[in-house]
């Protein structure tokens, strides 16, 4: 089965999930976010996504992360014809609405990160306290 079968497929299996896949994937959530602010020239796309911390995104991933969002309508491509080539990544509408249920998410995230900590804590402890059937 070709790439492109599977893809269709898998779209046609669940659609929503994929979506929601790609929104939420880790490339996808800062790409968003990044967008959010203003419309993007690659490179800045690249170094932007880059301060928050953590390995940075490669340029393979970037670009597959766009052209995933800019098939799902989420992102708009703007590609100039002037030498040297300027390409500006935005957000569409539905792109703009995505990415601040996004960014909602994240900040929740954010902000109850010592709770979910805790929890993680309090959750291992107790598996290790707790003996085990064999």
């Amino acid at each position: 089965m070709a790439v492109s079968e599977k893809v269709l497929e898998s779209e046609a299996m669940c659609p929503h999930r994929l979506v929601l896949e790609h929104v939420t994937s880790r490339w996808g959530v800062l790409v968003l976010i990044e967008l959010l602010e203003r419309p993007y020239r690659f490179s800045e796309l690249r170094r932007a996504i880059s301060r928050w911390g953590g390995r940075g995104v490669s340029e393979k991933m970037l670009t597959q992360t766009l052209q995933t969002l800019e098939r799902d309508g989420l992102v708009h491509r703007d590609a100039k014809p002037v030498i040297p080539p300027r390409v500006d990544y935005s957000l569409t509408d539905l792109g703009r609405e995505a990415a601040q249920q996004v960014r909602s998410l994240a900040r929740w995230t954010h902000e109850r990160l010592a709770q979910v900590e805790q929890a993680r804590q309090a959750y291992d402890e107790a598996r290790e306290a707790t003996p085990r059937a064999s």
